[in-house]
């Protein structure tokens, strides 16, 4: 089964995490400058483990799978640099403690460190795709988040995402429902943080 079928049989808890409260608020300018920045900081510390995560799956994965994940893996690096540029702008402090959702969503990652290849591959495709829907859900965004929407929808990533499920489907493997209703979860909690801090 292609992975991209998870997103019709889930649907409910795909629209969970990719039409969430906090993008609507970005995208009508709602969410206060305070909550995004604390969504931005822990976003950092989530590519830094993100990053942890497709670099060891990069070692382990089968050829054909090599070169998607290594071009992620310079795009995860040029967007820590990124978030660093950001966090020098708004004056945020990267270095702050991971809040609950962060943590749990780190601990998921090392759990999928251990799982098989197809597995850690359908996991990586579902934390991308949910990423870009989400993000393309808060298009065009407000003009004060704007360039962040645009900085996360851009064609380039879609065509990543597109990549990952390639070889996510070419890997083959039973399709693991349970780890994508798990990270679904982990993202829409990850969002709900955000608009905790609201």
């Amino acid at each position: 089964m292609p992975v991209a079928e998870l997103l019709q049989r889930h649907a409910d808890a795909w629209r969970g995490a990719t039409a969430h409260p906090f993008l609507a608020a970005v995208r009508d300018g709602a969410v206060p400058r305070a909550a995004f920045d604390t969504w931005l900081v822990q976003d950092a510390r989530f590519v830094a483990d993100l990053l942890r995560f497709q670099a060891r799956l990069l070692a382990r994965a089968p050829r054909p799978a090599q070169a998607v994940l290594a071009g992620g893996l310079v795009a995860l690096v040029e967007e820590l640099a990124w978030f660093e540029e950001q966090a020098a702008v708004r004056a945020l402090d990267l270095s702050a403690p991971a809040l609950p959702a962060t943590a749990a969503y780190a601990a998921l990652l090392e759990r999928l460190d251990a799982a098989d290849v197809p597995t850690a591959l359908q996991a990586l495709w579902t934390i991308e795709r949910t990423y870009l829907d989400a993000w393309s859900a808060a298009l065009p965004g407000a003009p004060e988040y704007r360039e962040f929407v645009e900085h996360w929808t851009v064609p380039g990533f879609a065509g990543y995402v597109a990549g990952l499920a390639q070889a996510a489907d070419a890997v083959g493997g039973p399709v693991d429902d349970a780890v994508f209703i798990e990270l679904v979860a982990a993202e829409t909690a990850f969002w709900d943080m955000a608009m905790g801090a609201a």
